[in-house]
Formats: structure tokens, C-alpha cells, sequence
């Protein structure tokens, strides 16, 4: 559990700076950043690992940084910052998609191994209802956690930045594994351990991350932005 809880770290830590990059050299950094991880997250997806008692895709940490990062352009850009860097995720997701299925297609060189052609296809020919399920938990969970933060901060007064930053992470998040496990796995495997699972480590991810989002506000508030 250490060792999971050191990769949180080191990924949200990665998260933060970004954010104050992007306070000195441009909100675009932390939208491009986003929709890195976001593709990331759908890149690594498919290998299932261990956190505690727990199975999960090893994309929990990158996706789940992508909730902190949008909280942070929510907090100190505006709602619709963040809408952009999900469409931008969005975007990109589609893209990756469409580029990886021409590349599976395509007609490799004739030196090319059958051992590596076997485990290329392998791990790039993700199951139509797989994508399908992640791009939808996808869209309806991050624009919920956008929605949400905005609406706590109005409740809050812009108080209590940790009541918004978790209130409306914890939620997304279960739409996320809600949304993402019933379209992915219906019929397959059970539905509700699966769910279970991913939600409780999302929410251990959503703690971790809060004196993150804490500090990004406060490095970004003693940022001074470049001029171009």
C-alpha cells in the first residue's frame, strides 16, 4: 500500500506543478497537460493492478489527477476553463482512437515480428464497448465534477476549498465507475464489486489529493504571470 500511496504523490505532485506553470506561462499548459493524462489514463487502462485489497485499472492515478487539475482550473480560472480541458481530453481521446485503429490495420513491414505484431494488437485493440464505455463515463463525470465544484464554491461563499474539492470529486467519481463498469462489464463479470472497488480507491485518491489543490492555489497566488 506504501508503494501505491508513493505513486499518488508523485503524480499529483506532477499535477501541481503543472498548475503553477500554467499560472506563469498559460492556462494552455495545464489544459494540454489534462488531456495528456487523459489519454494516458485510456493508454495504460487495460493492465489491471492491486491497491490493498482492491483490483483496479492502473490508470486510476493518471485519471484521477485529471479531477485534481480541473478543480485547480475551476478554483482560479472559471468553470469554463475546465469545460475546455474536458473537451480537449474528449478531442484527443477521439483521436487516439482513430490513429490507433489505422495502425492495427495497417500493413506492417515484413521484418516485422510476429511476436511483436501479436502483442501490439494485443494491447492497442481495446473492445469497441470497452472505449465506448470509458469516453461515456468519461464526458458525463467530468462535466458533473466541473458543475459541482462550481456549485459548492457558489453554496460556500468561495469557502472551504476542501468541501468543494472532495463534495464534487467523490460524486464524479462514482458516476465514473458507475457509468464506466455497468456499459463495460454488464453480463460479463459482477457489477457492483467492481464498482465498489474503483469508487473506495478513487476516494482515497480524492483525500490525498486535497492539501494538493491547497497548494497549487497558494503557489499560483504568488505567481506572477509572464508577459508575452
Amino acid at each position: 500500500m506504501l508503494t501505491e500511496i508513493l505513486y499518488i504523490l508523485i503524480v499529483l505532485s506532477f499535477a501541481t506543478l503543472v498548475a503553477v506553470i500554467g499560472k506563469r506561462h498559460g492556462v494552455e499548459y495545464i489544459i494540454a497537460v489534462f488531456a495528456g493524462l487523459v489519454l494516458v489514463a485510456n493508454m495504460v487502462a487495460s493492465k489491471v493492478v492491486t491497491f490493498g485489497n482492491f483490483v483496479v485499472p492502473a490508470a486510476i492515478i493518471a485519471y484521477s489527477a485529471t479531477f485534481l487539475l480541473t478543480d485547480i482550473l475551476s478554483e482560479k480560472w472559471g468553470k469554463k476553463y475546465a469545460k475546455k480541458a474536458v473537451w480537449c481530453g474528449f478531442l484527443a481521446s477521439v483521436a487516439m482512437v482513430i490513429i490507433i485503429k489505422i495502425s492495427v490495420l495497417w500493413t506492417p513491414a515484413i521484418f516485422m515480428s510476429e511476436e511483436f505484431l501479436s502483442a501490439f494488437n494485443m494491447i492497442f485493440s481495446s473492445a469497441p464497448r470497452i472505449v465506448f464505455a470509458s469516453m461515456i463515463a468519461y464526458l458525463i463525470s467530468q462535466h458533473h465534477d466541473v458543475i459541482a465544484f462550481e456549485f459548492w464554491k457558489k453554496q460556500t461563499g468561495g469557502k472551504y476549498l476542501w468541501l468543494r474539492n472532495n463534495a464534487s470529486t467523490v460524486v464524479s467519481q462514482f458516476i465514473d465507475s458507475a457509468i464506466f463498469v455497468t456499459i463495460a462489464f454488464w453480463g460479463v463479470m459482477p457489477i457492483a464489486p467492481l464498482i465498489f472497488g474503483q469508487w473506495v480507491v478513487k476516494m482515497i485518491i480524492a483525500v490525498i489529493d486535497t492539501p494538493f489543490i491547497y497548494l497549487a492555489c497558494s503557489l499560483i497566488d504568488k505567481t506572477k504571470a509572464k508577459s508575452s
